[in-house]
């Protein structure tokens, strides 16, 4: 019984947690597991683009910022 715990939830959260399930029989807690694994997964995926944003800025601002792009501008 040690692994085990009891937390409350808003009946709104149950009430959303009850149409998220994707069978009768599953539980909260696998429910709550998957959607914390997709969460998770989804945010070290989020620091990655982040990431790549930030390596890819200098180079970004070296081909946007030049004076032949300005001149087109102007024409």
């Amino acid at each position: 019984m040690k692994d085990k715990s009891t937390i409350f939830l808003d009946k709104r959260i149950i009430s959303l947690l009850k149409k998220a399930k994707e069978h009768k029989r599953q539980t909260y807690n696998e429910l709550l597991e998957n959607a914390l694994k997709l969460y998770l997964r989804m945010k070290k995926r989020d620091q990655y683009n982040k990431f790549l944003h930030e390596i890819q800025k200098p180079k970004m601002k070296e081909l946007w910022d030049n004076k032949e792009d300005e001149i087109w501008n102007k024409v």
